[in-house]
Order: structure tokens, then sequence, then C-alpha cells
């Protein structure tokens, strides 16, 4: 079984920067694709970015392509979600979710995950 537990929210300002960390227990992570996804107050929840298992490419959402970068280090187990230049649009509850699939590539679509985190809020605000 694996445990994914998400860090780095908080409260910033528009125009700020935050690092978002998913750490993984219970087994590696080295063949799971690891997504990001979040959800506003009232709104559904959308894919943010995802990194694939077997070559780290990536796919990010229009909505955040430019700003937002993932990035995996298999050896910590853990997936990173840096986030630039954040939007008071970008306010929500992040999570960090996987699938045991080892492929070149990787997916937002939320039911192709297994496990999911707790989530983290991140609030960009004046």
């Amino acid at each position: 079984q694996l445990q994914l537990v998400e860090s780095g929210g908080g409260l910033v300002q528009p125009g700020g920067s935050l690092r978002l960390s998913c750490a993984a227990s219970g087994l590696s992570m080295d063949y799971y694709a690891i997504g990001w996804f979040r959800q506003a107050p009232g709104k559904e929840r959308e894919g943010v970015s995802c990194i694939s298992s077997s070559t780290g490419s990536t796919y990010s959402a229009d909505s955040v392509k430019g700003r937002f970068t993932i990035s995996r280090d298999n050896a910590k187990n853990t997936v990173h979600l840096q986030m630039n230049s954040l939007k008071p649009e970008d306010t929500a509850v992040y999570y960090c979710a996987a699938t045991r699939k080892y492929a070149s590539s990787c997916f937002l679509g939320f039911n192709w995950y297994t496990y999911w985190g707790q989530g983290t809020q991140v609030t960009v605000s004046s």
C-alpha cells in the first residue's frame, strides 16, 4: 500500500512562489506515475501536472503551463510541484495522486490514479 503525504502549502501573495512536496511511503514510487490535482471551493477537482514513471516526461494543464514545474526524486521517494507567478485563481487544496503504471507518458484524468494524499491548502491573496 502506497501512502502519500503533501506538504508545502500556505498563504502567498500574487506573483509569489511555493514548492509543494508529495512524499511516498510504504512502497517505492519508481514504477508509479504521479499527478497533482487541485480543488477550489465550489469547483470540480482539476488536473494540474503529472510526471511519468519510466522517462520522467511531464504534462501540465494549459492554466499552469510556463508557471508550474513538476519533478521527481526517486531516491527520496518524493515528487515536487514548483509553483511560480501564482495567481488568486490558483487558490485551492492541492492533492498528489499515484498510479502503478510503468510508462513513458502520464495523464490528468483522476480516474487513472489509485492512491491519493489528504491535500495541502494553497491560498494566493494580498
